[in-house]
């Protein structure tokens, strides 16, 4: 693995085209080309490096490192999109798609398209269940009630238009979190299911969409209403760590980007749980952490398909 501390040794490492495409293919086939189209190792390099060609009968495909990942047919050049998956990855809130812009001298509308392609490889897939002792809390995202019009301001029961995320922290662990459509049980519990492994402790407060969740955990509860914020038994009562986590996430949202979609909102929420799971590691465990997710892609069309005004 490179090694690097700060942004200086990033950029020397990284400071060519061919360095790029070099570590994505270590990091992408273990230093092995691989057909992304049907797998087979049997391959051909081309005299520009750039370029195979599988030599399997039945596929014959060329192909290059970016296919089938994030990069493919990009216009912006590996080192410019290194740098910015290098930023957004260790940053401690992340990076406004305006900043970015000026830092890599592209047009603001190609700086966010690059944030969102990279958040979407922040998120884990086929992460593991969260087990042992879980704190679960619910939140709502928006922006701040006095700066919006009355039609948009919040209505009926403290909920209105902002949207709703749920989330789910392992005691010394990993974080989750989704935005749902609504805190009721049936949301709450297909999440939780999602999340939690069975039979382990699960610290909420009081709100009654976790009245059920004792048929799967030992459930345990914090009174907030009663001013109740922790309480000793044989453990620690209470949801500190998660309510820690929900001020990173606001203050990631409105301290860097003030607004956001409720339609982008879970790649936010991917961004910062990456960034909290990830939080001992080192810059460059970091870098290649969020790289080893580069496969699959994501479209203009299908960031703006149906975008809120």
């Amino acid at each position: 693995m490179k090694t690097f501390k700060n942004i200086l040794d990033f950029q020397k490492e990284f400071s060519t085209e061919e360095k790029c495409r070099e570590y994505l293919e270590q990091q992408r086939w273990n230093g092995t080309p691989a057909c992304p189209f049907c797998g087979s190792i049997n391959v051909h390099r081309f005299p520009n490096g750039k370029i195979f060609k599988c030599r399997e009968k039945g596929c014959r495909s060329k192909f290059s490192v970016t296919v089938g990942t994030i990069y493919e047919n990009t216009k912006v050049p590996l080192t410019k999109w290194f740098l910015a998956t290098y930023i957004l990855s260790v940053h401690s809130k992340g990076i406004s798609s305006l900043q970015l812009a000026n830092w890599l001298g592209v047009t603001q509308k190609t700086a966010w398209f690059l944030n969102h392609r990279i958040r979407e490889m922040l998120t884990a897939n086929a992460p593991e269940l969260l087990e042992g002792i879980v704190e679960v809390d619910e939140t709502y995202v928006g922006g701040s009630e006095s700066n919006k019009h009355q039609s948009k301001r919040i209505i009926r029961g403290g909920v209105g238009k902002k949207a709703m995320v749920i989330g789910a922290v392992q005691r010394n662990g990993s974080v989750k979190a989704k935005v749902i459509p609504k805190t009721d049980k049936h949301n709450i519990n297909e999440t939780l299911s999602e999340f939690v492994a069975p039979n382990s402790i699960m610290v909420t407060d009081e709100h009654h969409a976790y009245n059920q969740v004792h048929l799967n955990y030992t459930h345990k509860k914090v009174n907030h209403r009663d001013k109740e914020y922790v309480r000793s038994e044989d453990i620690k009562v209470h949801t500190n760590t998660i309510e820690g986590f929900w001020s990173l996430l606001k203050r990631q949202i409105d301290g860097i980007h003030h607004s956001v979609s409720p339609k982008h909102l879970q790649r936010y929420c991917n961004e910062a749980s990456f960034r909290y799971n990830n939080k001992k590691s080192l810059q460059d465990e970091r870098f290649a952490n969020a790289l080893a997710n580069c496969t699959g892609r994501l479209t203009y069309s299908e960031l703006t398909k149906n975008e809120e005004k």
